[in-house]
């Protein structure tokens, strides 16, 4: 329960620091996607800086959740932080979301917690050898470039989207170099300082914060925020089975694990039909006429 507690705050923060960072991303210029330049133009925007204290409350959130219980356990609950991120943007900036957003959200998120109770992540042990680290290593990195190269090659939601999904990859496996790291604590912090997992955690963190900045710079929440609530909790019950020997249901299981799958995918088709999803930098911001629909202000 407390591992729990610490997770939903963990996507509260992160949801909240989501909606700021988007609306400094959206006003810095195309041309600075992938360079330092985007860094340099957000770090002297208030609102990125609070988005920025938003993220690292998440991550010390989430931090707590992991040193009190399993991976696979802590990482799904980020199925909230879809639904909270958009509900944060309708608060903030007093603006009503349309249909489509409100019904896709619900669904992407209802898929993915059904598929995480049906396969019932579960069991474990401390991480493998260093083999099994090197080529999830690998393997990470890999995809994450092939996300990225994808990405620069379109433009507006489906870069955002591309963007948004090697972040999400890249905060997956955070955790996991996190929880690696953070099983050595009964050696004392010595071991945990020690540990080559702690500073792979603080590298592979800092470059999945860069990505996010240019998803959201790149694509609307609607575009942004589902591939990254996606591929991070699903990619940390793959770690957790690959490194840390969590097991799954299987069997007559399978069935309600399909059926969270299409959800999800229907989801994510109603959300792609919501005006937020082509919306530019105007998305967030509030209209005169109260009621406007999130998105459909400037966006042409």
């Amino acid at each position: 329960m407390i591992a729990i507690f610490f997770a939903i705050c963990a996507a509260a923060s992160n949801a909240t620091g989501t909606v700021l960072q988007r609306r400094a991303a959206s006003l810095a210029p195309a041309d600075e996607t992938m360079r330092l330049a985007l860094v340099k133009d957000l770090i002297r925007r208030p609102i990125w800086l609070a988005g920025i204290g938003g993220l690292i409350g998440g991550f010390l959130f989430q931090a707590l959740a992991l040193s009190h219980g399993e991976l696979s356990l802590v990482q799904p609950i980020v199925v909230a932080e879809l639904p909270l991120t958009l509900a944060v943007a309708a608060l903030l900036f007093r603006a009503r979301l349309d249909r489509d957003a409100i019904g896709g959200a619900i669904a992407v998120s209802a898929g993915l917690a059904l598929v995480m109770l049906a396969t019932d992540p579960h069991g474990g042990h401390e991480a493998n050898g260093w083999l099994t680290w090197f080529a999830a290593c690998v393997v990470s990195v890999g995809v994450g470039l092939a996300l990225v190269l994808a990405g620069l090659r379109l433009h507006g939601g489906r870069r955002g989207t591309l963007f948004g999904a090697a972040a999400g990859l890249g905060f997956g496996f955070t955790a996991a170099l996190m929880k690696g790291a953070l099983d050595r604590i009964n050696d004392g912090v010595g071991a945990v300082v020690s540990s080559w997992q702690l500073y792979a955690m603080v590298v592979t963190g800092i470059a999945s914060v860069f990505l996010i900045q240019n998803a959201l710079q790149a694509g609307s929440l609607v575009a942004v925020q589902p591939a990254i609530t996606i591929c991070d909790p699903l990619t940390s019950v793959g770690y957790g089975v690959f490194l840390f020997g969590e097991q799954l249901r299987g069997g007559i299981w399978l069935l309600p694990s399909l059926v969270g799958a299409i959800t999800i995918a229907v989801g994510s088709v109603v959300l792609s039909r919501s005006p937020l999803s082509a919306a530019d930098g105007s998305d967030l911001v509030p209209t005169p006429t109260s009621g406007t629909r999130v998105g459909t202000a400037g966006s042409s």
